[in-house]
């Protein structure tokens, strides 16, 4: 049997304060520690996923190229490595951009309460997704990203729209 998977929870200064399983949390808004990973080529063109039906929220949606939580124990850069990997059957070496705090209030009765540490890699590695995760993927240019957020917002996450205005500026300034 599966064991449930669980969460850091943490303070409003990311400070951990135990943990719970991850649907509990998602379930009472718990703020949580949690990492999204974001890949650009170079060339520029941003990877995105679109998550499976099969995902607890944000089913079908794009967003930033993988997104989890770090295990209770594992280092935030660890679990961004660990779920490219999984999500995405690839590698990049990532830097730690920044971390921002956001609640989310989503379908199924969940809430995103999270303090997101945001990574970004750059390669040319062509991701080999996993179905379970991935439904789709596909690059493009950060202009063609902000015409299709503004065009369609519902097409894409919650946490993706927060932060890929942020996430290009740091691009802008490397």
């Amino acid at each position: 049997m599966k064991s449930k998977e669980e969460v850091i929870l943490v303070d409003e200064n990311d400070v951990e304060t135990g943990t719970m399983e991850k649907m509990e949390a998602h379930h009472g808004a718990h703020l949580h520690r949690a990492i999204s990973v974001f890949i650009t080529d170079t060339e520029g063109r941003w990877l995105l996923q679109q998550r499976t039906l099969e995902k607890y929220h944000s089913k079908g949606k794009w967003s930033n190229t993988c997104c989890s939580h770090p295990a209770p124990g594992e280092l935030t850069i660890e679990a961004a490595n660990r779920r490219l990997m999984q999500e995405m059957g690839m590698t990049a070496d990532l830097t730690d951009l920044f971390q921002f705090q956001y609640k989310a209030e989503l379908e199924n009765n969940l809430t995103e309460h999270e303090i997101d540490h945001v990574f970004l890699g750059v390669t040319n590695q062509l991701p080999n997704p996993n179905t379970s995760e991935v439904m789709n993927y596909r690059y493009l240019s950060f202009e063609e990203l902000q015409l299709e957020i503004e065009n369609a917002p519902d097409q894409f996450s919650e946490w993706f729209k927060m932060i890929y205005k942020d996430v290009h500026q740091h691009i802008l300034e490397r």
